[in-house]
């Protein structure tokens, strides 16, 4: 528990680095937003137009993404005791990250506008798209779960998982990314995006929020 301060410290300047990335991306690609952001996205065949560098670019971008998620992982394994505390470390500097990452964008470039903004959330393997709220929910859910997860940690209450909790987990964090990935064929031909399919998004979250509170009554009732 007492380095909860820390990991969360730790995503929110790691945030700062990675908003300042984005910041000097969207002012190299769209210099006519002002350093912002919009759809369509630029698509593959007009970066090829603008040289061979830019594509190096894009592959360079896919790398820093998944920098970024085993830089996070890494955190979860530094500061867990067992695989229940990384896991949830993890957690809590996954959401702690990705909230602080919108806040400090905020603070750059006055953006997202709104909670209902779109945003480009990850390229890899195909582009992730949806308004900043749907992300925002996730996060505040992976540090709701998370901090569950250390404090019963804590209270020598630790939450056993069975093979048939985590096919559940899994299947639900999986149906919310296809509900991110739905539209791709559409964003990555330059299209605006088509309405977020806001129904598969909440079925996801409701089948891995119902596991996990499943979880936590089986492991704490008297």
């Amino acid at each position: 528990m007492k380095k909860i301060p820390t990991v969360i410290f730790w995503a929110v300047a790691f945030a700062y680095v990675e908003s300042a990335v984005v910041e000097y991306l969207r002012a190299l690609y769209y210099p006519a937003m002002g350093g912002g952001f919009e759809f369509p996205l630029i698509t593959l065949e007009e970066l090829e137009k603008m040289g061979p560098e830019h594509l190096a670019r894009l592959l360079i971008e896919f790398g820093r993404e998944l920098a970024t998620l085993l830089m996070l992982s890494a955190v979860g394994l530094i500061a867990g005791k067992n695989r229940r505390e990384a896991i949830a470390y993890f957690m809590v500097a996954f959401g702690s990250w990705d909230i602080a990452f919108y806040l400090w964008l905020k603070l750059f470039l006055g953006w997202p506008e709104s909670i209902m903004t779109w945003d480009l959330l990850f390229l890899v393997p195909v582009p992730w798209v949806s308004p900043v709220v749907a992300p925002v929910i996730i996060s505040a859910a992976m540090i709701g779960a998370g901090l569950v997860v250390l404090i019963c940690e804590s209270r020598n209450l630790p939450l056993y998982s069975t093979w048939k909790d985590w096919v559940f987990l899994v299947a639900g964090g999986l149906t919310v990314i296809v509900a991110f990935c739905w539209d791709y064929r559409n964003i990555m031909a330059g299209g605006l995006p088509n309405p977020f399919n806001w129904p598969l998004f909440f079925l996801g979250l409701g089948i891995s929020a119902f596991t996990f509170l499943q979880i936590v009554r089986r492991n704490t009732r008297a």
